[in-house]
């Protein structure tokens, strides 16, 4: 993810990501065995923009994870979806006046 020093930057290059890069909003429920009791899983909630199917900063989050937390990974759950999209445009056949003005 693309980060600065300034907020408005960081939203500015998040919105570029999601408008011209197709990014979305992606969760990842990621179950892993706890390090002091290996036969308990504990549950992890990671969500970031990610470019799906592919999704390589969820892989990237991934990687890190195995090679520097104790952790060992069981499973992970991935949902995205699209921040953006078209609106939805609905005609109405009906119009209603207030106090009657028109």
């Amino acid at each position: 993810m693309l980060y600065s020093d300034n907020n408005n930057d960081k939203i500015s290059s998040q919105i570029e990501l999601m408008l011209i890069h197709n990014y979305r909003l992606t969760t990842a429920e990621i179950l892993y065995h706890m390090p002091d009791h290996p036969i308990l899983l504990q549950s992890y909630i990671w969500q970031d923009l990610d470019l799906a199917p592919e999704f390589p900063v969820l892989k990237k989050f991934l990687r890190f994870w195995q090679r520097e937390l104790e952790g060992k990974l069981h499973s992970v759950m991935v949902a995205s979806s699209e921040i953006i999209k078209p609106s939805g445009f609905r005609a109405v056949d009906i119009e209603f006046y207030l106090h009657g003005y028109t």
